[in-house]
């Protein structure tokens, strides 16, 4: 047993399973424990912040933190292949004929399993390292709820956004904010926070992909996109705090802006509290309340 669960065990918490894998040509034993985690808060509670994830960038921080994308997956791309290449030269095994692998064929395997493991450890340790840092700084993080599968479907990014993680991000986030005594709060999908202005609230009815500064045409504000689509997350965090009490002043458009079918002219969101992870509502939809607990 090693020390830190030894440790833990020791009269702190009640070991309740454990499991064991092989994972790369290494043996890891993960332990299930039941302990009381004492309450804690955030370094600045009433801090802000705008989390936009991205390729370019790993994530835009709304503070003009820039988190480079350190794409793991790229840099192992070439051995990986090569590691590929040479696995296919030796014997496998065939399930038609009974056909046994060759050791060479074994240690070929193991070699390409090992490269497929570091990427992903090397991904893994990137991201805790960021949630772990923004949930234990921030008492109040806001995200985007992406459509990742919708996303993966892109032929030429989908590579770039697996290796990235999106989903993994939020994941994270929404256990860690609870565990430092802080919220995570996700906006809607439909929420235009690209194509909002975070100057004046004006939303545009079309903003390419490959546009990488946002214009605005009604208060000519030139602002990064990821910078501007931050700076319109962290601004949802006010209407959540306020949406309980009375309307709120939605941060609309001055013109009405299709969007896959829905007219994006006003948005309510709902509320949230600590600990829990919030929804804010698509455009043109009122509701008083939505809270989705944390997991």
């Amino acid at each position: 047993m090693s020390p830190i669960v030894a440790r833990r065990a020791n009269g702190t918490a009640r070991i309740m399973s454990a499991t064991v894998r092989c994972n790369g040509g290494r043996w890891h034993v993960s332990f299930t424990v039941e302990v009381e985690r004492a309450e804690r808060t955030p370094d600045r509670p009433q801090s802000v912040v705008g989390v936009d994830v991205g390729i370019k960038y790993l994530a835009m921080l709304s503070t003009g933190e820039l988190v480079p994308n350190p794409r793991h997956l790229v840099a192992a791309q070439q051995r990986m292949r090569a590691l590929g290449r040479t696995l296919s030269r030796k014997t496998g095994p065939d399930r038609r004929t009974g056909l046994r692998p060759s050791k060479r064929w074994e240690r070929a395997a193991a070699r390409l399993g090992r490269a497929h493991a570091r990427v992903a450890h090397l991904r893994r340790d990137g991201l805790h390292k960021l949630t772990t840092r923004l949930a234990r700084k921030h008492g109040t993080v806001v995200v985007e709820d992406l459509n990742v599968t919708g996303m993966l479907r892109n032929r030429r990014l989908a590579r770039h956004i697996a290796d990235a993680g999106f989903s993994e991000i939020r994941r994270q986030l929404a256990y860690k904010t609870s565990w430092n005594g802080g919220r995570l709060l996700v906006a809607d999908r439909w929420y235009p926070s690209s194509k909002t202005c975070s100057g004046c609230g004006a939303v545009k009815a079309k903003l390419a992909l490959h546009e990488r500064e946002f214009t605005c045409e009604v208060c000519g504000l030139v602002i990064d996109r990821d910078r501007n689509a931050s700076l319109n997350l962290a601004a949802l965090a006010a209407e959540f705090d306020t949406a309980g009490s009375g309307p709120v002043a939605a941060r609309g458009a001055d013109r009405k802006t299709r969007v896959r079918g829905q007219v994006a002219v006003k948005r309510e969101p709902g509320t949230a509290t600590a600990g829990q992870t919030g929804t804010v509502l698509p455009q043109g939809r009122t509701i008083d309340r939505v809270l989705t607990k944390a997991h």
